[in-house]
């Protein structure tokens, strides 16, 4: 093993030359260690971790995005059936499928857990690359502090002592160390339990919607006032719950083969959260008599009751409970997993890439679950409002950073490619960004505050960390094993040239 290279993160230290990667195009990694310390060669340390394949990564990449339908009661609540359907319906052309192919471009270029952080940095320089990994880290965490809020609020309907107090307090406390755990056992024991969890959440709607055929009446779905629509809570609950395609980025490095595996599995996962929506919304809204108000987190259990009975109202609170459990698994995996590949882009302290005997992140995990307690105190719509606005100002960063890799690195290897040029880029990225102008521009004054901080505090963490860095406070180390993009781009104008 090549000996450790303690460094100050430079532009060059973020990429990734296409070249060096192995036969099955996974990026090899490294534990850093003490110069003197011999040790095995990272490859073979990480070769005895079993790798992600297609069907886990599918419901990996279900539970980022979707999870089912729980949550997107609210898009009635605030606009009524004909809007919510349609939102369900052309929301995903403009925003989800342009975000999964750029990831599934950006991804297979960049094989390796440091994910959208790499592509920024590769494209515009190791500051902005912090940045992107701080807001995203950070929308992640508070995306994740909303999944112990969905499940309580679930059951608290059942189980009345759930809906606030100790009880509560406490429900939160053992849901999140016992999903903790299972995360530290290792990524593909998470994969695995994904697509269980996945199987029995998606059932009983399609068991509803048998059901609901007899009671629907199409008419219903025609509903729509324009003047009694919340667009802030439209937009974001059709945002919260359509997007996060990128953060299945920060598992490549775990993913078998993912230069095939990852473009397959984000097409399949395209399908079935698209569907996982626009069904039950179909049901509840055509079987049901309208009354928004009722429309809120939880209410399709109070739709199952009315179709099938209390037996199916259980079901649906069960499968909505195993969701949030799915959805809070797969989003502290890849939290995780970006913190493990920032430190082993030097961007971090060394111990962030340090893992468990399983294979996985454990500072990382701890670092996660802590920001999920401390945030879980927080309001449904306060959550995604936060978290939408932070997750904005990173996917504006990707937009830019595709692009300019598309300018700036023609010639780098790209095993799946958009079949589009450089304006069809810049063309497709304009919608998603218009959407985006929109999500900011309706939010508060209190979210826009409390995110302006947070943004504050990354531009600070970032000098700080390259102080501790120059003085020897922390260790900061770069795999020697992570190969450079730029000099794979020099070698191929090179070519040309000569």
């Amino acid at each position: 093993m090549q000996k450790r290279r303690i460094i100050t993160v430079n532009p060059s230290s973020a990429s990734v030359e296409m070249s060096h990667f192995s036969s099955n195009n996974e990026a090899p990694y490294s534990t850093v260690v003490d110069d003197d310390t011999p040790s095995p060669s990272p490859k073979a340390a990480t070769d005895k971790i079993r790798k992600v394949s297609m069907l886990p990564l599918i419901f990996l990449i279900f539970y980022e995005v979707s999870g089912g339908p729980f949550g997107v009661e609210d898009s009635v609540n605030a606009a009524g059936p004909l809007l919510a359907l349609l939102g369900f319906v052309i929301f995903p052309f403009i925003w989800s499928i342009p975000e999964a192919l750029i990831t599934a471009e950006m991804g297979t270029m960049f094989p390796e857990n440091g994910g959208y952080v790499v592509w920024v940095s590769s494209a515009l320089g190791p500051f902005w690359g912090f940045q992107q990994g701080w807001m995203k880290w950070l929308s992640g965490v508070i995306d994740n502090a909303l999944y112990p809020v969905l499940f309580l609020d679930y059951l608290k309907s059942g189980v009345p002592a759930l809906g606030s107090g100790l009880p509560r307090v406490a429900a939160i406390l053992v849901l999140t160390l016992m999903l903790t755990y299972l995360n530290y056992r290792g990524l593909t024991i998470v994969g695995w339990a994904a697509v269980a969890m996945g199987v029995f959440s998606i059932l009983p709607f399609a068991v509803m919607g048998l059901i609901s055929i007899p009671q629907l009446e199409p008419s219903r779905w025609l509903v729509m006032d324009l003047g009694n629509v919340n667009w802030n809570l439209y937009l974001n609950t059709l945002f919260w719950n359509l997007n996060y395609w990128d953060s299945i980025s920060t598992l490549a490095g775990e993913v078998e083969n993912p230069n095939q595996t990852l473009p397959k599995a984000l097409y399949y996962g395209v399908i079935l959260v698209a569907l996982s929506y626009i069904f039950p919304l179909l049901t509840g809204t055509g079987a049901i008599p309208l009354e928004r108000e009722l429309w809120t987190d939880g209410y399709f259990s109070d739709v199952a009751k009315a179709l099938g009975g209390a037996w199916l109202r259980w079901w649906v609170q069960a499968a909505a409970a195993t969701s949030n459990m799915g959805m809070f698994l797969a989003e502290m995996s890849s939290d995780s997993f970006q913190l493990l590949g920032m430190a082993e882009r030097g961007m971090l302290p060394e111990f962030f890439a340090k893992r468990s005997r399983y294979g996985t992140p454990l500072l990382g995990i701890l670092f996660s679950a802590s920001g999920v307690l401390l945030l879980s105190w927080l309001s449904f719509q306060e959550i995604v409002a936060a978290e939408n606005l932070l997750y904005c100002v990173g996917m504006i960063l990707e937009f830019i950073a595709f692009v300019r890799m598309r300018m700036k690195h023609p010639a780098a290897s790209r095993p799946y490619k958009i079949p589009i040029g450089t304006v069809g880029s810049i063309l497709m990225c304009v919608p998603p960004t218009l959407l985006i102008c929109a999500v900011v521009a309706l939010s508060s004054l209190k979210v826009a505050a409390v995110s302006f901080v947070m943004l504050i505090i990354g531009f600070v963490m970032h000098p700080c960390l390259n102080h501790m860095d120059r003085k020897k406070i922390l260790k900061f180390s770069i795999s020697s094993d992570l190969p450079d993009l730029q000099q794979e781009t020099r070698e191929c104008q090179e070519t040309l040239i000569r």
